[in-house]
């Protein structure tokens, strides 16, 4: 007899999972198949034993690699920086986006000695700056001799794969009275190389004139921070300026961080329909232990705050990877495109939550992070 010979056609093979995949337009079970590090099938009851390895995940949410667009991992050469590695390899995100901490000056060591060692996909948007954010506290473009918009657009014209646009910080803190002239040198900049700009927003320079500003394909981020100016009114009413500034095609990025998130604002907008474009962490070392923790943690807090499960995954996955023009590589799961998968687990319960401000609200849902995968590699996700 016979003995008959089953070639092995692909290397991982994700059965029984719920698969999540915006772009697809598919929220249904569905094995995924991966071979030489592609998404080479998503189907119903792919055969098991051409798989070199089979992980079966019923119940589970697959999704594709979660990105994260908004954080600082420029560690050890500035005052915010965390290590990406550890934190993304455990919390299920792939790709992560550096909000400024390198300026033109400082952008080769963080080319060499933070992206070059990752096994995260680390980008980045470049400060107008450039000094960056190597010393948080005393603001980066108090002194406007900083900002060389020329250097900045050349920076980026010669590192396209790494850099996705501009970063400029538009509080008193960060630019005392300059008002709003650094965000005008940052899209200076952002014109020559043609790429967007993410504006930090806070305490001590009008919303109104940030936002006239702002071009299509920009992005404000801490779109709900309760500090200063705000997307609302003092009747709690969105502002018609942020409702035009979404209408002309800017995008909202929540941007949590240490101070940067208010639960009221969220709610309050968001009832509205005030929605963010993008959920991000600004994860950094005021943030990492409290209240942020990850990107799960995050997305949760919206589950809390009225968003579908659809929603959160599509605002971490697809809509960031938009935002950087990175769409055509990430963010979703095609037939035939890099395998930056996520898988999930979404608990219930009771789960404390806490704002920027130190507001505690309970959840009843919480996203958990079981692995990622990255092409061919398995990354467990090892929770506390």
């Amino acid at each position: 007899m016979e003995n008959k010979v089953i070639r092995m056609q692909y290397d991982i093979l994700l059965t029984g999972g719920i698969v999540i995949d915006p772009p697809g337009n598919l929220n249904d079970q569905f094995d995924v198949a991966i071979a030489d590090g592609q998404i080479v099938d998503v189907a119903k009851n792919i055969d098991p034993q051409k798989a070199v390895r089979t992980i079966a995940v019923p119940g589970k949410y697959v999704v594709p690699g979660l990105v994260d667009i908004h954080a600082h991992v420029y560690v050890g050469v500035t005052t915010w920086g965390v290590a990406a590695d550890p934190v993304c390899q455990t919390t299920g995100v792939t790709t992560i986006v550096d909000a400024g901490s390198s300026g033109w000056a400082t952008f080769p060591g963080f080319s060499d000695y933070i992206v070059g060692p990752a096994q995260t996909r680390i980008l980045c948007y470049l400060h107008i700056s450039g000094i960056g954010l190597v010393y948080g506290p005393v603001g980066e473009m108090l002194d406007l001799r900083y900002a060389d918009p020329g250097k900045v657009a050349d920076t980026i014209i010669e590192n396209r794969d790494l850099i996705v646009g501009v970063k400029v910080r538009q509080g008193s803190a960060q630019v005392g009275d300059n008002g709003v002239e650094p965000l005008k040198l940052a899209i200076e900049a952002a014109e020559r190389a043609d790429v967007p700009i993410m504006c930090h927003i806070g305490a001590g320079v009008r919303l109104p004139e940030i936002l006239k500003l702002m071009r299509p394909g920009d992005v404000i981020t801490h779109c709900f921070q309760g500090v200063g100016d705000s997307i609302l009114d003092e009747k709690g009413r969105v502002i018609p300026d942020a409702w035009a500034a979404r209408q002309d095609g800017v995008i909202f990025d929540v941007g949590h961080g240490g101070g940067s998130f208010s639960y009221e604002v969220a709610q309050q907008a968001m009832q509205q329909g005030f929605i963010s474009d993008v959920i991000s962490t600004d994860l950094h070392v005021g943030s990492i232990n409290g209240p942020v923790y990850d990107l799960p943690t995050t997305l949760s807090k919206f589950l809390h705050l009225g968003l579908s499960l659809e929603a959160v995954i599509e605002k971490a996955t697809i809509r960031p990877a938009k935002a950087i023009q990175r769409d055509d590589e990430i963010g979703y799961l095609k037939i035939g495109s890099p395998a930056n998968i996520t898988v999930l687990d979404l608990l219930d319960g009771e789960f404390e939550f806490f704002d920027a401000h130190r507001k505690k609200f309970v959840g009843h849902q919480k996203l958990e992070a079981l692995f990622t995968i990255r092409q061919q590699t398995i990354t467990e996700c090892v929770t506390a």
